[in-house]
């Protein structure tokens, strides 16, 4: 019986970690993140294209803060395995700046769809000897 212990503890987290990537996670909906942003992403087409709106909390600019328009592409192939990568441009309405976000959308532990991404920020500047003080 010592044997079949760990076999069984081993077949059990195969079964358990399969069950996990069973769910897909889907990025159509509203999402909030831990600053208090929130998006809204409307449905994806066929050819993984999707828009929505993003409003951020936090800004460098003293303007007031408005709701901006994203565009974004998921990540569409045969052997995509129901966590997909993504990624999306923020035109912000208030600044002189653009957001792209590149990520993957996770299905955690607990069934909880988690959005993880990356982002590069781009302030328009006067010059081109402004540059390295433009990107985020």
């Amino acid at each position: 019986m010592v044997q079949a212990t760990p076999f069984l503890l081993v077949l059990f987290l195969a079964l358990g970690a399969h069950g996990l990537s069973a769910k897909k996670c889907s990025l159509t909906g509203r999402w909030v993140n831990d600053l208090g942003s929130n998006m809204t992403l409307g449905s994806v087409n066929a050819k993984g294209v999707f828009a929505g709106t993003y409003h951020t909390a936090v800004t460098a600019t003293s303007n007031e803060i408005k709701e901006s328009p994203l565009q974004g592409s998921l990540q569409k192939s045969s052997n995509q395995k129901g966590q997909p990568t993504f990624g999306f441009t923020v035109n912000w309405s208030f600044s002189d700046s653009i957001t792209v976000f590149t990520g993957q959308c996770f299905v955690d532990e607990d069934g909880k769809e988690v959005l993880r991404t990356m982002w590069l920020l781009r302030s328009r500047v006067e010059n081109i000897k402004s540059d390295w003080k433009a990107t985020r």
